[in-house]
This record gives structure tokens, C-alpha cells and sequence, in this order.
């Protein structure tokens, strides 16, 4: 699997990268870490390397890319490629806003290395990594959200479909409907009907709420 972070800062850059070369794996295979220092340098990367997996990203990669306007440059960029936010920003707006824009996750440079380890392992692992947030932010764009949610979801599918699974595992990725339909091979119908079916098991109302409950949980979505 190849990885690419994006990161205006070389040693953080290089630190990182050992450390999921180093430290990390999957059952798959050897992980491969590409870099890049801003978001051209990045699609100079894809072109040689259309097969990334998964992308790492800062919000803030200067001259001209700060906040979440980053991620939806790069979600623009490469909306079929998983993207994980990495930032020093780790406020619960600045979190959840990164969700709303389609992050499949995201890890705080400011965690302990370990606590950065462990993020890194869940979302290679296909789950997805969230610092805790104050119950106010997850009940972002609810009417009503379940106080324990936390004890009320096991570790695993939830009873969830196969196909269900599939459709949650897009969502977390961040893709809109249309392009679930498209790579499921699915109706806009049977897809929302899905999507019904999943927030009420995950007892959520958004997407948002959705990639939190997933975190929560410590689903695994490999397929």
C-alpha cells in the first residue's frame, strides 16, 4: 500500500514517514510513504503514482492553503483517495469541519508518539481515528444524539450488512452518494435506503455523526 503525506514541514515529514515504515504494517504487504510539501508537489506525485491508497494531510501548507480549505482543495484534487487530516489545529470546530469536508479521520500533532502510533495502526487497520470530543460537538447538526453512544457500540459490524458495510466504508471515505451508486454498482435509491438502515443502527442523523460513531466504536472497515 503506498501512503502519501502531505506536509510543509520536511522533519516532520521524515519522522513520520519512519515511523509507519518502521513501526507499522499491514497484513497485506509493506507500506510505501510518499511525501510531498504542498498540494502541487502532491499531484506531481499522483501522476507518477495513481495507485496511493491513502493521503496524510496538513491543513496548513503555505503559501496559500490554511484550514479546511486545504482538505476540500485536495478532495477536489483526488476525491476517489481516502484522506486523513494531521494538524496542530486540534480545536472540535476545526475537527468536526474537517469531517464535514470529507476527512476519513483525524490525528492531532499534538498527541504523544505512541497515542500517534496507535492512530496511525486504526486507520491503516480501516478504522478511523478522532481525538475525544466534548459531547457538544458530537451532537453537531442533530436534533437528538444518543449520550451512550460509547457503551452501546461493539467493536465490529454492528449487525450491519455486507453490503451496508460497503456503503459505510464509502461514506467514512467521504464519497457523496452519486459516487457510492458508481463504484457499488447501485441505485441513488437502494443507497439512501442503505444509508437509512446504517444511521439507525449507528443511532445518528448525519454523515458527520456517523464517521464520529465509527471512531467511537473502533470499527474496522476492510473489506
Amino acid at each position: 500500500m503506498k501512503l502519501l503525506l502531505i506536509d510543509d514541514h520536511p522533519l516532520f515529514r521524515d519522522g513520520l514517514s519512519m515511523l509507519i515504515t518502521y513501526r507499522l504494517s499491514l497484513p497485506g504487504g509493506a507500506l510505501q510513504v510518499l511525501q510531498a510539501g504542498d498540494l502541487t508537489q502532491a499531484a506531481a506525485v499522483l501522476a507518477e503514482h495513481p495507485d496511493v491508497g491513502l493521503a496524510l494531510l496538513d491543513l496548513s501548507l503555505p503559501p496559500d492553503c490554511h484550514g479546511v480549505r486545504t482538505l476540500e482543495r485536495w478532495r477536489a484534487m483526488a476525491p476517489d483517495i481516502p484522506v486523513v487530516v494531521l494538524s496542530g489545529d486540534d480545536r472540535p470546530d476545526t475537527i468536526i469541519s474537517a469531517i464535514d469536508a470529507g476527512a476519513s479521520g483525524f490525528i492531532p500533532k499534538t498527541v504523544q508518539a505512541g497515542v500517534m502510533q496507535e492512530a496511525l495502526s486504526r486507520v491503516l487497520a480501516g478504522g478511523v481515528y478522532l481525538p475525544p470530543l466534548p459531547a457538544m460537538y458530537a451532537m453537531h447538526d442533530a436534533d437528538d444524539w444518543d449520550d451512550d453512544l460509547d457503551d452501546d457500540l461493539p467493536r465490529n459490524a454492528m449487525g450491519l450488512s455486507a453490503r451496508q458495510m460497503d456503503v459505510l466504508r464509502l461514506l467514512v471515505e467521504g464519497k457523496a452518494n452519486k459516487e457510492i451508486c458508481r463504484q457499488l454498482n447501485l441505485s441513488e435509491s437502494t443507497v439512501k435506503t442503505h444509508l437509512g438502515a446504517i444511521f439507525r443502527k449507528l443511532k445518528v442523523n448525519t454523515r458527520t455523526q456517523a464517521v464520529v460513531a465509527v471512531a467511537k466504536a473502533g470499527m474496522n472497515l476492510k473489506a
